[in-house]
């Protein structure tokens, strides 16, 4: 049987590719899902995308992963800096989560380095570009039992 993953990004990263690309590359989001269906597949895994741009919206993908999803890989963007709602839902549902960051947020501005994601996460992937989206994949893939 396949696990399933939901697979949440956060706030502007409908703009992957075109906004910032020398802090967040060239590869647009429906590249990014591309690639990370061709290894999901490989590795036996079912992916289901969700992008929003409104932190309720997540919230609810959130909450109706319960029973549906074996786990999840988020990149919350800015929310990661001052959700307690996301983080709140995360730790209600009790799937695992790993937080996805495309740059390396301990190299930037202060208010970005915390995270209040991180607490109810089982890891985070930060400054890897987006093959942490990648790496997310594998780990549930070969090491998450």
């Amino acid at each position: 049987m396949k696990k399933r993953i939901l697979v949440l990004n956060g706030p502007n990263l409908n703009l992957l590719g075109k906004r910032e690309p020398k802090i967040y590359g060239t590869t647009t989001l429906e590249e990014v899902n591309k690639q990370m269906l061709q290894i999901a597949e490989e590795k036996n895994l079912e992916l289901t995308f969700f992008q929003s741009n409104h932190e309720g919206e997540l919230i609810d993908h959130i909450h109706d992963a319960m029973g549906n999803f074996d786990g999840i890989i988020m990149n919350p963007g800015a929310f990661t800096h001052y959700s307690y709602a996301i983080s709140d839902a995360i730790a209600a549902v009790q799937i695992p989560l790993i937080e996805v960051h495309i740059s390396n947020i301990y190299q930037r501005e202060t208010f970005r380095q915390h995270s209040v994601i991180a607490p109810v996460s089982i890891g985070q992937i930060s400054g890897l570009g987006v093959f942490g989206y990648i790496a997310a994949i594998y780990f549930f893939a070969d090491f998450y039992k």
